[in-house]
């Protein structure tokens, strides 16, 4: 069996740091890279990508709404025209400095507030997808369980990966509850064993405590959790254990 791991990464600003990226780059395969709109800025892309670069980790843009203020996790009316320019216009300033270093953009995974409304509202899904195709349609992107953008990326076409994850809470319909705030890591080897029964057994107990049908073709471990390092070690540990192999997510959908 196979996982892809991915993380959030680059969303240093100016003299504000954020997250632990050179700890973190080592347990992960899949970057998703800050391009300026919530976080990051031309140097932060720079030393990203070339931090992926070195750790053999696939680089993929983190495009979200234009809102450094709220860290792009305020919903934003906008219409689909903007919303695919916004897209494009992050997608290409990342492509650029990969280009420096011979990396493709690999995936793209929206971010906060552009990523939860556009897994609900078809009219945004399409605004991005096809954003994200006309640029490379080769990039695969990042979406939760029976989303519109899962749904309507298989379409359209257009390669979709199955997105969980080991840091927040799930609902029955596979979906997640975004805070504003980090998760609390209480038990690091349980929240392993859940990431290892999402591979495994397709099954994430919900915030219910219901259990919910998800598959888990990449998981994402944010690298602002308190004690995230000590979360990707342990479930690098755990997936090893149960001989699930960490990979890009190329190997697991194919190239």
């Amino acid at each position: 069996m196979k996982v892809d791991l991915n993380c959030d990464m680059g969303e240093s600003f100016g003299m504000y740091q954020l997250g632990n990226d050179e700890e973190m780059i080592q347990y992960i395969t899949s970057a998703n890279i800050a391009c300026g709109y919530h976080a990051g800025d031309p140097s932060t892309m720079r030393k990203t990508v070339e931090l992926a670069k070195e750790h053999n980790v696939q680089v993929g843009a983190h495009p979200s709404f234009p809102d450094l203020m709220g860290f792009g996790r305020r919903h934003m009316n906008c219409t689909p025209s903007e919303i695919k320019d916004y897209v494009t216009y992050q997608l290409g300033s990342l492509r650029e400095f990969a280009s420096c270093y011979s990396l493709p953009i690999a995936h793209c995974k929206p971010h906060g507030a552009l990523y939860m409304m556009a897994m609900e509202d078809e009219t945004i899904a399409r605004a991005i997808l096809e954003a994200i195709a006309e640029v490379d349609e080769n990039i695969i992107v990042f979406a939760m369980n029976n989303s519109a953008v899962a749904e309507l990326g298989e379409k359209m076409g257009v390669r979709v990966a199955k997105e969980t994850y080991a840091d927040r809470e799930h609902t029955e319909t596979g979906s997640i509850i975004l805070t504003r705030k980090g998760s609390t890591i209480d038990d690091y080897n349980a929240m392993a064993e859940r990431v290892v029964r999402m591979v495994k057994e397709g099954k994430v107990k919900a915030h219910t405590g219901n259990d919910a049908n998800v598959t888990a073709e990449t998981v994402c471990i944010h690298g602002d959790t308190p004690g995230a390092v000590k979360l990707a070690k342990t479930i690098c540990d755990s997936l090893t254990k149960n001989q699930i192999k960490v990979t890009p997510i190329q190997d697991i959908l194919g190239k």
